[in-house]
């Protein structure tokens, strides 16, 4: 798209409906997040795998929120900066790129979350269901999904990954910049990338339908496990348990649908209906990627919200701060995000 001689126009809902939400979602994500964070790093106890990469997820969506003012402001006035300003750079960089960056650890994590739920649960009940499949390489990687440990070094992997990606890709990104001679900051090289963004968006989007694909897999394994053990022995009180987080696999299986799935079927079109002569066609293209973009960037200000309804213990820490109820009210709660089976 280099050669592209398209300027393009935006419209008032990228100048002014994309800055709006944006400006909406920017506090209540940052508050929500920061808030989750705390009470999961402080509080909630983080020893256990399920909390690990919560607080992980919290601090991606922190990140994610922080990149929104920048957004906001590249919207309403990026069809006015040169490329070479400051304010494009720093938009395109810290808004953009880390935005995106951040967005797949989301995921990555969402993903891991939908495992290691399924994991735990899978080891309760086959605590007293088999012994036949002890050495069964299946059961071997749930294993690993049940260990803190190995849930801190996987999250220190990804960090160390997003961070190299990040670096690389703004290095790139400035030199090729300082050889291009653009004119404007909302361009169509930003907008739609060259063939090396092409080719980091296929990963992307591959590395995305590989997590929607495992937890989806993880909700048809629980289900069908959850059905076998039903019929050999009689459950009885841990239904409840079972079915609250075979609810929490398919939440995250929600959010994957509706926020990211429908950003990562139209990121294979955008590329392909591309068209350098046809300016109409790339300015509606660029703009439905765009809200879309924005509905993905969205999940990261909800999920505080998300976890609220669904999470116990963080319901009751945050309903700790504003009352004086004692430690024991606290002491033990039942929760979802547990490797212990919770308490009824």
């Amino acid at each position: 798209m280099k050669n592209s001689t398209c300027l393009l126009q935006p419209s008032l809902a990228t100048t002014v409906a994309l800055p709006v939400i944006y400006s909406f979602l920017f506090p209540a994500g940052i508050f929500g997040n920061i808030l989750a964070t705390w009470i999961f790093s402080r509080q909630a106890p983080t020893k256990r795998t399920q909390y690990i990469y919560l607080v992980n997820l919290a601090t991606a969506n922190l990140l994610v929120c922080i990149t929104m003012p920048f957004l906001a402001a590249y919207f309403a006035k990026g069809y006015q900066w040169t490329y070479h300003s400051g304010a494009c750079r720093t938009a395109v960089h810290l808004g953009t790129l880390i935005m995106h960056v951040s967005m797949y650890v989301t995921i990555i994590i969402l993903c891991l979350t939908a495992v290691s739920q399924y994991a735990t649960l899978k080891k309760n009940s086959d605590a007293q269901y088999s012994q036949a499949v002890n050495e069964n390489f299946h059961r071997c990687v749930l294993v690993k999904f049940r260990q803190p440990k190995f849930a801190k070094y996987l999250c220190i992997i990804i960090w160390l990954t997003v961070i190299c990606i990040t670096v690389t890709a703004i290095t790139y990104n400035a030199q090729a910049g300082a050889v291009e001679g653009l004119d404007r900051c909302y361009n169509v090289r930003v907008e739609a990338g060259e063939f090396t963004t092409m080719i980091a968006a296929s990963l992307a989007t591959a590395c995305f339908f590989v997590s929607f694909t495992t937890v989806l897999l993880s909700y048809y394994s629980l289900t069908r496990h959850l059905s076998k053990i039903q019929k050999n022995t009689c459950i009885g009180e841990k239904h409840l348990i079972y079915s609250r987080v075979k609810r929490n696999i398919l939440v995250i299986q929600i959010i994957l649908t509706v926020c990211f799935l429908p950003y990562h079927i139209f990121r294979p079109i955008f590329y392909v209906l591309l068209t350098n002569n046809d300016c109409p066609r790339l300015e509606y293209l660029v703009e439905t990627k765009n809200f879309l973009t924005c509905l993905a960037a969205a999940k990261s200000s909800l999920d505080p919200v998300i976890i609220l309804l669904i999470d116990k213990t963080f319901k009751k820490h945050l309903y700790g701060l504003f009352t004086k109820s004692t430690p024991e009210h606290h002491k033990r709660e039942a929760d979802i995000f547990t490797e212990k089976t919770p308490e009824m």
